[in-house]
């Protein structure tokens, strides 16, 4: 289970480096105006139908019963299972993507309004839809083909694999762009053959695994059903989700040109955290709370959600303050070049900043959630969802005018901190969470620790500022993250929330043990 782990999480560590290059190429070249604007509302579109039917609620319905056919029924069985549900998800996502390539231009006045004002902006985000659409269709597929290989438990292809968008878009940026009218069309084009690239790359690999998927013609079989009536929850809950993200690109479209661009740039370096944290703390608690409250064992389940909102607020913390400190300094090193000037970058610092607010927030969901899940109640945290939904867009509307690109994102922020306080309210009445006494005396002192430590950064920034060349711009940027990262252990070391030299002689230990 661990190699399997390491494998995962080392492709897709990789997978984010190579995105940040890819995001990185798209602002030097485009920068952030009405061109960056209608690319990014051109891919958002089949990325939103992704999330809905590729990933998420499909893995979590597909997976679990594929595994317990191949076991109870065997090889044969599942692998028939695997090709009716391709069959069933390949008609029903051809027949979306013909509506979306005909509505196009409809379904771009929904979700784009803001672009109507700007005949050329409304006009490129159509052509650029009508390009990435497909997209969505490969990569569902191809979701599912890398559910088959993770049931049959060969997960290295299944995560490198996807690799494949981010390689074939850097390409398709650096070298398709001469030869197309705009570098978004090639960018757009790269997004729809890397598609085709994953879903062959993981066919190809279940060939080699001798579980080769010929799609079957569609039937609504008893498996099927029973396969769609659990995915009804899960898209439910990530619908609500994904509304929120549509609601923060249509009211990004009514704001000045290049407002999208602003907020997606910050959104990508608020994900690394959000990502990396927020996964980890969701997929590892559920299991461990679904046994504890099995075997009967209430305290136990109590204990283990303590330590992960412990754990979560002390590795958030931290990166919440250095986002608010460094925020100017991370745009501009990282996105601060070509076409996207400092002053773009010191704007969608801003909405960083909007961000990085509401982060504890929106890890704590993925934490508090799978108390709900555990107990078999799927349905609050989609009301929840629901009603902060509402919230979402009333916030939208009031800080569109005033506050511009970092409307959105504070909205996004305040609406989580909201999700979290009535989650926690609800399991209270449940008798579902139990804070510890030692538990809150835990995130007060990581709380000072966060605040001191983001006060030292502002502190050295304030006297030693950002350098004018690039590299050593890097090389201030690199000094400052390590800098505030070994004065918070420290911090954390003084008030007796961590054993700093326990902690060092436990890398040591590690370190040796691996060498040897």
């Amino acid at each position: 289970m661990l190699r399997n782990f390491l494998t995962v999480g080392g492709w897709t560590m990789l997978s984010r480096i190579l995105g940040l290059v890819r995001d990185q190429l798209l602002a030097a070249f485009m920068g952030a105006g009405p061109l960056q604007d209608a690319y990014q509302v051109a891919f958002r579109l089949p990325n939103m139908f992704r999330r809905l039917f590729g990933e998420g609620a499909f893995n979590a319905a597909f997976v679990p019963m594929f595994s317990t056919v191949m076991v109870q029924e065997g090889r044969d069985e599942a692998r028939l299972f695997a090709r009716r549900t391709l069959g069933v998800m390949l008609a029903w996502l051809v027949f979306l993507c013909v509506l979306g390539e005909v509505f196009m231009p409809q379904v771009l006045r929904v979700i784009a309004p803001g672009f109507l004002q700007h005949g050329d902006r409304y006009a490129m985000a159509v052509s650029l839809s009508r390009i990435t659409f497909p997209y969505l269709v490969m990569i569902c597929a191809a979701a599912l083909l890398a559910g088959v290989l993770n049931g049959l438990h060969r997960f290295g292809m299944a995560s490198a694999a996807y690799l494949a968008f981010n390689v074939v878009g850097i390409l398709a940026i650096v070298g398709a762009s001469p030869f197309l009218p705009t570098v978004a069309y090639a960018a757009a084009w790269g997004v729809t053959v890397s598609g085709v690239v994953q879903l062959g790359l993981l066919a190809w690999a279940c060939e080699k695994a001798e579980f080769g998927l010929m799609p079957l013609w569609p039937s609504l079989t008893p498996s099927i059903r029973q396969l769609l009536r659990r995915m009804v929850p899960g898209l439910i809950g990530s619908g609500v989700g994904q509304i929120n993200l549509t609601v923060d690109t249509i009211i990004g479209t009514l704001l000045p040109a290049g407002s999208v661009s602003l907020m997606y740039f910050a959104d990508r370096i608020n994900q690394l955290p959000l990502g990396v944290l927020g996964a980890a703390a969701g997929t590892t608690l559920l299991p461990v709370l679904t046994r504890h409250l099995s075997a009967g064992d209430i305290q136990a389940a109590h204990r283990a959600q303590n330590r992960s909102v412990e754990y979560v607020i002390l590795l958030t913390l931290p990166a919440v303050a250095g986002l608010l400190v460094l925020a100017g300094p991370i745009m501009i090193v990282l996105f601060g070049h070509g076409s996207f000037t400092e002053h773009d970058a010191l704007l969608s610092a801003q909405s960083l900043r909007a961000y990085a607010v509401g982060l504890p927030a929106f890890i704590l969901v993925k934490v508090l959630s799978p108390a709900f899940f555990a107990r078999g109640d799927t349905r609050t945290p989609v009301y929840v969802g629901i009603g902060v939904l509402v919230l979402n867009f009333v916030l939208n509307l009031l800080f569109m005018v005033p506050l511009t690109h970092v409307g959105p994102p504070l909205a996004s922020s305040i609406t989580a901190c909201v999700n979290v306080a009535f989650l926690v309210v609800l399991l209270l009445r449940k008798n579902a969470l139990v804070v510890y006494g030692t538990t809150l005396s835990h995130m007060g002192r990581v709380c000072l620790a966060a605040l001191f430590m983001g006060l030292g950064l502002w502190g050295v920034g304030s006297i030693v500022t950002l350098p004018a060349i690039f590299v050593t711009r890097a090389v201030w940027l690199t000094g400052m993250v390590m800098g505030g990262a070994a004065l918070y252990a420290v911090l954390l070391h003084a008030f007796g929330v961590a054993d700093l030299p326990d902690m060092l002689a436990r890398i040591r230990g590690r370190l040796r043990r691996r060498a040897g």
